[in-house]
């Protein structure tokens, strides 16, 4: 049975959503539409896209903290609340 990695399978997904442009200035943007204010610059388009995860990664930790409303992709919500079993079940 393979392992379930919920997060990285998350993050791959809307990292195959990512559009890349090359800027008038010969560097690179990125973004995740579905991910508001999910944007990366670099100068080369495999920096960017190193750039864009790792803004993606603090996006969802920052939303989950704060509670915001995350994107459901693939069947994978993170916006669903922990059940925690009783202390008394232990």
């Amino acid at each position: 049975m393979a392992a379930q990695f919920i997060l990285t399978d998350y993050i791959n997904d809307l990292m195959a959503q990512a559009e890349y442009d090359k800027l008038e200035d010969g560097t690179f943007g990125g973004r995740i539409p579905v991910c508001k204010g999910v944007v990366a610059f670099a100068n080369s388009l495999r920096d960017c896209e190193s750039e864009l995860h790792s803004i993606l990664e603090d996006w969802i930790f920052v939303g989950i903290k704060l509670g915001h409303r995350l994107p459901v992709i693939n069947d994978i919500d993170l916006n669903k609340v922990p059940m925690h079993e009783s202390l008394d079940t232990v």
